[in-house]
């Protein structure tokens, strides 16, 4: 039957739709305007806007850019060294404390004829070659004092090791010696200027062994610095040549140092104001870095934080005489030029604690319940008071144990700040101690004297027994930790609702939620924070590059004001290296500073958190007890009980602010003597960092059935089971559960599993709690700690 006319199939929803035929043909611009319907191209779109060049536009553009930044290394060496800018600063150090480097410094002086020498009170010695139109300043650090030997090191140009060849003559190794090794080591680790690597007396090996002997102690050289070459110090040609080179080479910068302005003290003078006990201290040498503004604050290794008064520019002593009268703007024929005076209203403040105010913070009120529980805590006591007495009467009899109840009352609060760890180790301690002086006094009576030798008795003369004991206590404390990580007993005498009261269970440790402004401590009142550290950073360092003030290259006296006689005194007693640094604005204020360190070879024994230990963070160097965290990402971060050997963990601590990079070292006194325990970094200013301690309850399997299990020895009473019922449990190997009831009174419990538990597993519950760093800051000045040797 033919279809009708007008009439079509019309299809439905199970219509196939077949591919359409690829055939290779151009589509026609109507079809393709039908696609698009009026769409722009994404491709088109980009390629207009990116401004792409042709070729002779990009190699038009690679030479300026070649052009630009080859003037820039360009301007930064002439900066340095040029006869009407600031000399190079070199600091000679050889690297075996036996060589005295004066015979090598003499040749350098004495290597030109044309050379001008001068040395000034200080003892920098000014060079003036005109040869080469360089001028040098030389500097011997005492090898006596190593850190005056960093100090040097922060503010130098260039670092001149030396080695000799007598030194090494028996074996190769001793070269450098086990202090130099140790110099070199925090010099890496503080920020190494540029090295200079020099070998001098080769002329007392023989000829034919030279050759060879240079290439050993290369190798050796290599280890540590493996792109500098050895070169050669007994004549006055090769002299010639090391300065030449210590003139041209390239310059190796040191961010934390370059950002700030800093000044070497060449000449010092202190003026002490009428009172006589402070005074304003005159410190004369070439500013490097960058500028210096008279209302910013200094700091100088050994006094502390100051304000400046007036900056001065005297006339140059180490200008070159024949460009004296034509090149430098800002000098008079009177002598010198006052710059810039302190202005008290943009001049910042030493004020470097918030004062808190007590009446700021939320008032509580005591409600009922806590009147009478405050009435049951109360301690009812019987006095012996005259007949008819009233209690108002006998309230104002004074007890005999008040003094002891006074004193009670103020060691509870301070145990509350007291790790669980560190009470159950008192006792331990005081039984060993009780029962080592029972077993001294059994061999003093047992024991004659002829029966010991004369030897021994020298021996245990020089033998501390009381670190002995503590080191091994230590040692026993950081291997249990690291077989049983935070796992203690659960106490049987005391609820552990009420000794673990502080402590919290967590769903998970990464993702739970945990509020960084909970439960502040007090210290957190006086500390200083910012709502955005990253952007206050580039805010700073934006603003210095505009701020005006004496210029990096000049020659300049600064005015340091109120700086203490007394302490004046004693810093010169000391003979140390006077350096001084501008800090950026909020340097000096006080906050919470996270450093990333890792541990070094020189010291084998871990370092148990909230021990005193001595940071250098940057250009400051203070006395702080740190709280060490691990370092992992994520919001929360675990507490670490102790610093392991060979490991790598955060130090938190309050200090002042610095903007990061920083260089961090750590010190640890031994004895009479500083032992670098470990380097790192400066992470962040963030007093939010989330610290959690975790302690660790563990049970154990009683009857083990499909789903769930008897478990006994986490707790001992009902009444602590009933109040951590809402804790997860975990299993050693993997099971998690929950606790569903008590049995009984003395602490068993049915706990239910994802699975069936093995006998010899071991169940565990996780409580959390937030560490907070003890205020502790000592800044290290002349009268803090006699810094005399590292380690021999």
């Amino acid at each position: 039957m033919a279809i009708e006319k007008g009439q079509a199939h019309r299809p439905g929803a199970f219509k196939q739709s077949n591919k359409e035929h690829k055939h290779g043909r151009h589509r026609s611009k109507g079809s393709i305007s039908i696609a698009t319907k009026g769409k722009v191209s994404l491709k088109a779109l980009s390629k207009r806007n990116k401004r792409e060049l042709n070729r002779d536009q990009r190699r038009h553009q690679s030479t300026q850019l070649r052009q630009k930044k080859r003037e820039e290394v360009l301007a930064k060496k002439r900066s340095l060294g040029g006869m009407d800018m600031a000399p190079i600063f070199v600091t000679v150090l050889p690297l075996n404390k036996e060589f005295d480097p004066t015979t090598a410094l003499s040749i350098l002086t004495q290597c030109d004829e044309e050379i001008i020498a001068k040395r000034t009170s200080t003892g920098v010695t000014h060079l003036c070659l005109n040869r080469f139109k360089k001028k040098y300043s030389f500097v011997v650090p005492s090898r006596d004092k190593d850190l005056d030997i960093l100090d040097t090191l922060k503010v130098s140009d260039t670092v001149l090791f030396l080695l000799s060849s007598v030194c090494a003559i028996d074996d190769i190794e001793e070269i450098i010696d086990k202090w130099g090794n140790n110099i070199l080591m925090s010099a890496l680790a503080q920020g190494l200027p540029t090295p200079v690597v020099v070998l001098t007396d080769l002329e007392s090996i023989a000829p034919k062994k030279r050759n060879e002997f240079k290439q050993a102690v290369q190798k050796i050289i290599s280890r540590v610095l493996p792109d500098e070459k050895i070169m050669t110090l007994d004549k006055n040609v090769e002299g010639i040549n090391i300065l030449r080179k210590i003139g041209e080479q390239k310059r190796k910068s040191v961010l934390y140092r370059d950002r700030r302005p800093y000044i070497y003290g060449e000449e010092l003078d202190y003026c002490p104001d009428n009172e006589g006990t402070l005074g304003t201290l005159k410190i004369t040498g070439y500013l490097k870095g960058t500028t210096l503004s008279v209302n910013q604050l200094v700091h100088i290794p050994g006094l502390g934080d100051f304000q400046m008064s007036q900056i001065d520019a005297p006339n140059d002593p180490n200008k070159s005489t024949k460009n004296r009268g034509d090149s430098n703007e800002m000098q008079l024929a009177s002598g010198y030029k006052i710059l810039e005076r302190s202005d008290p209203s943009k001049q910042e403040t030493l004020d470097s604690e918030n004062i808190p105010d007590p009446m700021d913070a939320e008032q509580t009120w005591p409600n009922e319940d806590d009147y009478e529980m405050a009435e049951k805590e109360q301690l009812k006591k019987v006095k012996k008071v005259p007949k008819g007495w009233s209690d108002y009467q006998a309230a104002w009899i004074p007890d005999d144990d008040a003094e002891f109840q006074i004193n009670n009352g103020s060691e509870s609060e301070e145990d509350e700040e007291v790790s669980e760890d560190e009470y159950m180790d008192a006792l331990s301690e005081e039984k060993s101690e009780y029962s080592d002086a029972e077993n001294g006094e059994q061999e003093f009576d047992t024991v004659t004297e002829s029966e010991v030798a004369v030897n021994d008795d020298k021996y245990d003369q020089q033998m501390d027994m009381s670190a002995e004991q503590e080191d091994l206590r230590k040692l026993k404390e950081a291997k249990s930790d690291l077989a049983f990580p935070d796992e203690i007993d659960t106490p049987i005498d005391t609820p552990a609702r009420v000794r673990f009261q502080k402590y919290r269970g967590l769903e998970s440790f990464r993702s739970s939620p945990w509020d960084p402004k909970e439960n502040l401590p007090s210290d957190y009142a006086r500390i200083f924070q910012f709502q955005n550290f990253d952007r206050t950073k580039k805010r700073i360092l934006k603003e210095e590059e505009t701020k005006s003030g004496a210029l990096p290259g000049w020659y300049i006296t600064v005015h340091v004001k109120n700086v203490s006689q007394l302490m004046w005194e004693a810093f010169q007693k000391t003979e140390s290296p006077t350096v001084l640094i501008g800090l950026f604005p909020h340097e000096h204020k006080m906050s919470v500073l996270n450093t990333v360190l890792k541990r070094t070879q020189n010291y084998g024994f871990p370092i148990k958190s909230k021990e005193k230990v001595i940071i250098q963070c940057g250009f400051r160097r203070f006395i702080v007890n740190p709280v060490f965290s691990q370092h992992t990402n994520g919001q929360k971060h675990k507490f670490e009980r102790f610093f392991q050997p060979n490991s790598t963990t955060v130090a938190t601590f309050y200090a002042p602010i610095q903007f990061p990079p920083a260089p961090v070292l750590c010190y640890k006194e031994v004895g009479e003597r500083l032992v670098l325990v470990a380097t790192g970094n400066l992470l962040s200013c963030n007093p939010d960092r989330l610290i959690i301690k975790r302690i660790v309850l563990s049970g154990h399997p009683y009857k083990i059935y499909k789903r769930s299990a008897v478990i006994r020895f986490m707790f001992f009473n009902r009444e602590d089971i009933i109040y951590f019922k809402p804790c997860k449990l975990k299993t050693k190997m993997g099971r998690i559960g929950h606790i569903k009831e008590p049995l009984g009174t003395h602490g068993h419990m049915k706990c239910v599993f994802d699975g069936q538990l093995k006998s010899q597993d071991t169940v565990t519950l996780n409580l959390f709690k937030r560490i907070f760093p003890k205020w502790t800051y000592e800044n290290m000045l002349v009268n803090c700690l006699n810094n005399e040797l590292m380690e021999d």
